[in-house]
């Protein structure tokens, strides 16, 4: 497959000419049109975010594929980035349980290729759009243990709901022990006054999955979500679900 991490670091290295800029913008709108088409007729979802390097008989690899089954349970779509790891052990979990499982999957220099237990996904070349769609269709999330692309989403859907972007929709911070530190840097900022005590509402710790669950359930945002209609595909645009 193609290294598109050239062009990347073409646009991100300053001005390019208008016209390098024009195509850049018609294939990140090609981009989000492809997700949209993908994604938008399997809602509602829940996005689970997590490492992908977490093989299949790690502990957080197993307790993902209950969270997924439990998810399925529910009444959700799982949703994830597609990869190996914690978004693997998710779909699994799903598939499992008998419920959809979608993934949003990034394509890498390395070809990060979609995992087995999927069944839809769609492959998005730019991180910043597969991040704009994860956040899009879904009414909660996730968060198993995970390096900096799982924290990056992690921060960017609570700066969505902190700076009121998006609705509160409920997020769900899994292992206590692993996010210790990051939890006391948190606790640090609340101190230095960087961040307010009412922003320790926007997520729920915990170790459990029962306890997650139980949160996510308890949140009315979650029960509206799966009473809206959905939409239908339009035949005379090839969509489906």
């Amino acid at each position: 497959m193609k290294n598109n991490s050239k062009e990347e670091i073409r646009f991100l290295g300053g001005p390019q000419s208008r016209w390098k800029e024009f195509i850049f913008l018609n294939k990140v709108l090609f981009e989000f049109i492809k997700g949209f088409r993908a994604l938008h007729f399997s809602a509602p979802y829940i996005t689970v975010f997590g490492s992908a390097r977490y093989k299949e008989d790690h502990p957080y690899y197993l307790q993902t594929v209950e969270l997924g089954k439990k998810i399925a349970e529910m009444g959700f779509t799982v949703l994830t980035g597609g990869g190996p790891g914690i978004m693997e052990a998710a779909n699994k979990g799903a598939r499992e349980a008998g419920g959809p499982s979608v993934g949003c999957n990034i394509v890498l220099p390395f070809e990060q290729k979609p995992n087995p237990y999927l069944d839809k996904w769609v492959d998005i070349r730019y991180f910043f759009v597969r991040k704009t769609l994860l956040i899009k269709y879904s009414y909660a999330f996730v968060v198993m243990p995970g390096g900096f692309g799982t924290l990056d989403e992690y921060f960017e859907a609570l700066t969505l709901i902190q700076t009121k972007k998006i609705s509160q929709f409920p997020v769900v911070l899994i292992g206590k022990e692993y996010h210790k530190a990051l939890l006391d840097h948190v606790d640090f900022m609340l101190k230095a006054g960087t961040v307010s005590k009412e922003d320790l509402n926007l997520y729920f710790v915990t170790d459990s999955i029962e306890e997650a669950i139980d949160f996510l359930k308890s949140h009315t945002i979650l029960q509206q979500a799966k009473q809206k209609n959905r939409y239908s595909p339009f035949r005379l645009f090839f969509e489906r679900h």
